[in-house]
């Protein structure tokens, strides 16, 4: 049983490989952080090394050695704890040296070795090239799996030795019937998750069991309504913090500028009457009121404003002047709001 839910067109094609015989001996999923990928790379390696004839049956002692990472012929590498906080990402020569010698054993105690790539967009050019050889020259019962949220940092040879596999994100009203049928969400609940998890099912998980998620997301968004409606001095208050809080921790300003994007996004959709699809559904009174203030042209340049600050931002621009730029360009309203209840 896939354990992968709502990827049913790459689901066929692998079984297919399967029930034929004509598996690849390298695939490149990929798609948006949350979208399956790695659930979708780890129930291929337990259908190639199930012991059951419905493969993957996920209840086999191989199917559950690969879940819980204990089996000697399944790696998955990909960056450490601590380097997934760094700027300067990449997975090095020596990670991929030593998969490249374990590839050239025959397996140990399954039927296939499968080498999992987490981030195969972060491997160096020494190590992309590295592996390069060993994907021209395949072993045997080898089967080396690439994940990647941006196939275009890989090498076009690299690429090229891979079959592609593409999941895309999930139709919300597909993504809320999920998560409201198979874990246990109220519909309002589900429908919430799916917009901000923009139809990645793990992200919606992931933030379902996690409330201090939504909290953080709660005062952000606080902030953002702030900062639209208040003065100079708050607004420059605020960049000074995002400013101090990217130099300890990147991806979180990352993160807050994709909700201000979102954000701005959704009062776009409500000027345009396309409430149906906003992201921020239990802040709609507020989008609603706001977005009687605004113009259209307003709010397009606020969210060109918003995307060109977070590219140069990963240009290692000024980081408090890219910022300051962007909070310049938002207008200043005068609205009351509804407090969340």
């Amino acid at each position: 049983m896939w354990e992968v839910i709502g990827q049913e067109g790459a689901v066929s094609l692998l079984k297919h490989s399967l029930a034929s015989g004509r598996l690849s001996h390298a695939y490149l999923i990929v798609g948006p952080p949350h979208v399956g990928k790695m659930t979708l790379a780890l129930n291929l390696a337990q259908a190639l090394n199930c012991e059951a004839e419905d493969k993957p049956c996920l209840n086999c002692d191989s199917c559950k050695k690969i879940k819980e990472n204990k089996h000697s012929d399944v790696q998955v590498i990909g960056l450490t704890r601590d380097e997934e906080d760094t700027e300067a990402k990449s997975i090095h020569t020596e990670q991929i040296k030593g998969i490249i010698y374990d590839s050239s054993l025959p397996p140990f105690e399954g039927k296939y070795k499968v080498f999992i790539i987490d981030g195969a967009e972060l491997l160096s050019n020494e190590a992309a090239n590295r592996l390069l050889k060993t994907l021209e020259e395949p072993e045997a019962k080898i089967v080396f799996i690439l994940l990647s949220t941006n196939e275009k940092r890989l090498l076009k040879t690299v690429v090229s030795r891979c079959q592609r596999i593409e999941l895309k994100p999930m139709p919300l009203a597909e993504e809320a019937k999920v998560l409201t049928e198979k874990f246990g969400a109220s519909a309002e609940q589900a429908r919430l998750l799916a917009g901000l998890s923009h139809g990645c099912l793990g992200g919606a998980i992931t933030t379902k069991n996690d409330e201090k998620i939504l909290t953080r997301r709660q005062e952000t968004l606080d902030e953002i309504i702030n900062m639209i409606k208040g003065d100079s001095e708050g607004r420059f208050a605020y960049v000074a913090k995002l400013a101090a809080d990217f130099t300890k921790n990147r991806q979180a300003v990352y993160d807050t500028l994709e909700m201000w994007v979102d954000f701005w996004r959704d009062l776009l959709l409500v000027k345009l009457d396309c409430t149906d699809i906003i992201t921020n559904i239990d802040r709609q009174d507020n989008l609603t009121k706001m977005a009687a203030n605004l113009s259209l042209s307003q709010i397009r340049n606020c969210i060109q404003s918003i995307e060109s600050a977070a590219v140069q931002l990963k240009q290692n621009v000024n980081t408090r002047l890219a910022l300051e730029v962007m909070m310049l360009d938002l207008p200043k309203l005068e609205v009351k709001v509804s407090p969340v209840v």
